[in-house]
């Protein structure tokens, strides 16, 4: 009996040691039967013992290491962006019809509500800056399964206290679902909340946005003659401000429909001086064809803070903007305009890139 029991311990421990090698990490042919067919059995039986099995290859293709010149290109890449944006002076940069949309200075963006149902209740204005003292004409439309009141309310509060400071009825309009109203902009200036209050369904559901109440800068009062001076057209703008100080105007420059230039330009205005010279250089203008007028559109003025920590003021000029007759502009050429610092600028990162 001792003598079996010992054949029998021996018979467990080599099953036991035999079982931990065919599970262990180091057995890299283990259960390779399992992953052959059928038909490959066989000729893997008569294979050499001196032959080894190759790993399967990755299926998945390992990314390209980046190239050793990667911050060179990147470099190389910035200074040609940088030389090709200082062919043109800071005051009189080409302008494109995308461009042209984002830098409306006076426009506001509905903005809509979703409701449940896939419906949306969207408040509009006609623009986001009002001068104090206008009206403010609030439109708002609600879409949807939603069973509407007969009339919405709105109501401007000052964000920080959230007081009301002016509230009215918007009633339907037109279709249904579609309301307006009227508010008086008489606030002091400032940013303001525009609340629009529906039931629907018999529940309150409120529509938030802003808008700012700007006070009164003075008047547009049209255009001057316009000539060539160098490589520029001097465009003058006559505005009379309300108070003397440091004012910033900006317009956009079409030939017909198209846009070509956003133009600014900073002065001091007072009683003396109502005239404000904006510059088209000559790499905006040089190579467009100009048949008839040009336009000034979407001009913007900016009443500039006189000390730190006061408030920019805003006006506009006219919705529809000014039209002019320009003079001969053969003179005009495609030269880059001469910026010293913006040169040497452009030559640091062409160095910097041919190091690389």
């Amino acid at each position: 009996m001792p003598g079996k029991a010992i054949i029998l311990f021996t018979i467990i421990t080599a099953v036991v040691v035999g079982t931990g090698y065919l599970l262990s990490a180091d057995n890299h042919t283990r259960f390779s039967w399992f992953t052959k067919p059928a038909s490959d059995i066989g000729s893997a039986s008569s294979q050499s013992p001196t032959e080894t099995v190759q790993p399967s290859p990755d299926p998945v293709q390992q990314p390209e290491p980046p190239s050793d010149n990667a911050l060179g290109f990147m470099l190389a890449s910035v200074a040609d962006q940088y030389a090709e944006a200082t062919r043109y002076p800071a005051w009189s940069v080409p302008l494109s019809p995308e461009q042209a949309r984002a830098y409306r200075g006076n426009h506001y963006e509905p903005v809509s509500l979703p409701l449940e149902g896939n419906g949306q209740f969207t408040v509009t204005l006609e623009k986001y800056r009002f001068t104090e003292g206008e009206q403010i004409l609030v439109a708002a439309a609600i879409q949807g399964p939603q069973v509407v009141d007969r009339s919405l309310s709105a109501t401007l509060e000052r964000p920080e206290s959230r007081n009301a400071v002016a509230s009215t009825t918007l009633e339907q309009a037109g279709s249904p679902g579609y309301f307006e109203g009227v508010l008086a902009a008489n606030e002091s200036p400032g940013e303001y909340r525009l609340i629009v209050e529906a039931r629907l369904d018999g529940k309150p559901v409120r529509h938030a946005s802003t808008l700012t109440v700007e006070p009164y800068l003075g008047d547009f009062e049209g255009l001057g003659n316009a000539w060539v001076s160098g490589n520029n057209l001097i465009i003058p703008v006559r505005f009379s401000p309300e108070d003397p100080g440091f004012y910033a105007l900006s317009a956009q420059l079409y030939v017909g429909q198209r846009p070509v230039a956003q133009l600014q330009v900073e002065k001091r205005l007072d009683s003396t001086s109502d005239t404000i010279n904006l510059r088209a250089h000559g790499t905006v203008l040089a190579n467009q064809t100009v048949d008839g007028q040009l336009q000034l559109k979407n001009l913007q003025i900016r009443q500039l803070p006189a000390r730190p920590g006061d408030r920019t003021n805003y006006a506009f000029g006219p919705d529809e903007g000014y039209s002019f007759t320009p003079p001969d502009l053969e003179s005009l050429t495609d030269t880059p305009a001469v910026d010293p610092e913006s040169e040497q600028r452009a030559a640091l990162l062409r160095q910097l890139a041919d190091k690389f």
